[in-house]
């Protein structure tokens, strides 16, 4: 198999090289990335099976080249409210299947909408399987598994170990951090009285995780809270949540306002972000007492055997290299699931869709820190 990486050398794309370059299946790799020196030093640190291409992304006549000779693309390039759903499309048209880590809700809808196309063209997409959209996205459906009537779902994430991809090569801010910006300000899409609602972003909530107990969490734009719900009417309330300090949720908070405002760019707020916290944002205290949610987890509510019931899900374990580690090899792993027969279809999918969440938590115990055996020792389900 023949794999385009775009990106390739950037923190998440570099974690997700390294993995799909172990892969007997996989016979080459193309490190593409704007900056052809940086893709090609990294190529060349993976050895033989790996090469470079420089490529401005926005080049459709030289991404479309580089993706006639894939079989694959991996696609780490952000932000995907500007570059997803263009190159889905580029993919569709040559023919590649195609696998993203887009974490913005707004290209997330976009691009599901071209699923009769990519079915026409027997591409396989599955859009936002990386940390969050992806493993929570799994994480939701075993707990949603758990019950025989779903109400609600949260997915959530948490800050912490994230702060080394905040800024890029060159002291800019990151895609990652000028994506978290967008989805802090604005508007966002939730699922709210069993409707679809464009609501403000950092709002307060608590989440009750079994066995954890209840804790704050804080509101964002993350694309599980338009695609959980998708095929499930009786779903009422979907969202997805953000674990942080709240100093840190102040900073969003008072950056955020000067860009609904249109006093700063989302690039000038995420460039604010890597300096000292600006004057006026809240330095709130933390409430004491409250416990600490996972890392990475999903909460569903509803009935069990005509009683109401909480199930919640998390890893036990994860990936190892922060944000990039956690992110980047489950991306890679999708190329395992296709080569394995285990993505249920073509065309366009949300990671629920077309995943079986053991057989994708059996593809990633192996690279967790400490290793896992499979779904049985590595996912964590409970219920109250």
């Amino acid at each position: 198999m023949r794999i385009l990486a775009l990106g390739g050398c950037g923190a998440m794309g570099r974690h997700a090289v390294r993995t799909a370059l172990d892969f007997d299946f996989v016979d080459r790799v193309v490190v593409a990335d704007r900056d052809g020196g940086r893709a090609t030093a990294f190529a060349e640190e993976c050895g033989d099976k790996a090469t470079a291409a420089q490529l401005d992304i926005e080049d459709g006549a030289a991404l479309r080249a580089l993706l006639e000779d894939a079989d694959a693309v991996l696609n780490t390039v952000g932000p995907f409210y500007r570059f997803g759903e263009p190159v889905l499309r580029a993919a569709i048209d040559t023919g590649t299947h195609y696998f993203d880590i887009c974490d913005d809700w707004e290209p997330t809808l976009a691009m599901l909408s071209l699923d009769g196309e990519a079915r026409t063209a027997g591409v396989t997409a599955v859009v936002g399987i990386g940390a969050s959209p992806g493993i929570s996205n799994m994480l939701a459906a075993k707990a949603m598994a758990g019950l025989d009537e779903v109400a609600s779902i949260v997915t959530g994430w948490g800050l912490e170990g994230t702060g080394d991809e905040a800024i890029a090569p060159g002291g800019e801010p990151s895609a990652a951090l000028v994506h978290w910006l967008h989805q802090c300000s604005g508007t966002i899409r939730i699922l709210r009285g069993g409707a679809p609602v464009d609501v403000s972003p950092v709002e307060e909530v608590t989440v009750d995780f079994p066995g954890i107990g209840a804790s704050s969490a804080w509101t964002v734009g993350h694309p599980e809270a338009v695609t959980l719900p998708r095929g499930r009417p009786y779903v009422r309330e979907s969202y997805n949540v953000m674990v942080a300090p709240r100093w840190l949720i102040g900073v969003v908070r008072s950056i955020a306002a000067e860009i609904d405002t249109g006093r700063m760019t989302v690039e000038q707020g995420a460039a604010l972000m890597t300096g000292p916290a600006p004057d006026g944002a809240s330095h709130e205290a933390e409430p004491e007492g409250q416990p600490r949610l996972p890392p990475l987890f999903a909460v569903a509510t509803g009935r069990k055997d005509g009683e109401p019931c909480t199930v919640g899900a998390t890893v036990l374990s994860g990936p190892a290299g922060g944000m990039g580690g956690v992110t980047g090899i489950p991306l890679a792993l999708a190329l395992r699931l296709l080569a394995d027969g285990k993505i249920g279809r073509q065309g366009v999918s949300a990671p629920e869709e077309a995943i079986d969440p053991d057989a994708f938590f059996d593809a990633l115990a192996p690279y967790c820190e400490p290793p896992k055996t499979g779904v049985g020792d590595l996912v964590h389900v409970g219920t109250s």
